[in-house]
């Protein structure tokens, strides 16, 4: 995988921040940590995340925090499982990590808890662990 940096992007309105990815390399993954509102209007950082951490060689492993993720929307849902197929095609993987209410609501009404696998936070996700989340999330 291609060195890469720690950064951050953020999206907004006029009248402040409302969507910010940070991406920071951990160990032999891409961890992009989620805070805010992913939708139509922000999600262009994080697609633009998820390109900068698929560039170069090796297979992308990546770990999406979703613990400061207030709301995602369809597009920002559609971002994250096609951000899922690239990392499947490219031979790697894109898991999520501690996906809280409302959104973890909006993952299971849509199946997309089915498709992604879960971790209950970043350190169980970064420690390789095989144990996803299987509670009740309404």
């Amino acid at each position: 995988m291609a060195e890469v940096p720690t950064v951050r992007a953020t999206a907004g309105r006029k009248d402040g921040e409302r969507f910010a990815v940070e991406v920071r390399p951990e160990h032999d993954r891409v961890v992009l940590l989620l805070s805010g509102e992913l939708d139509h209007d922000t999600a262009e950082p994080l697609r633009e995340a998820v390109t900068a951490a698929f560039t170069g060689p090796g297979r992308p492993r990546l770990v999406v925090d979703c613990a400061g993720l207030r709301f995602c929307d369809s597009t920002g849902l559609n971002v994250l499982l096609r951000a899922r197929l690239a990392a499947q095609e490219a031979g790697g993987t894109l898991e999520l990590a501690d996906v809280r209410q409302p959104v973890a609501r909006m993952f299971r009404l849509t199946g997309a808890d089915g498709v992604f696998r879960i971790h209950a936070d970043l350190a169980t996700a970064l420690a390789g662990s095989q144990d996803t989340v299987e509670e009740d999330r309404s």
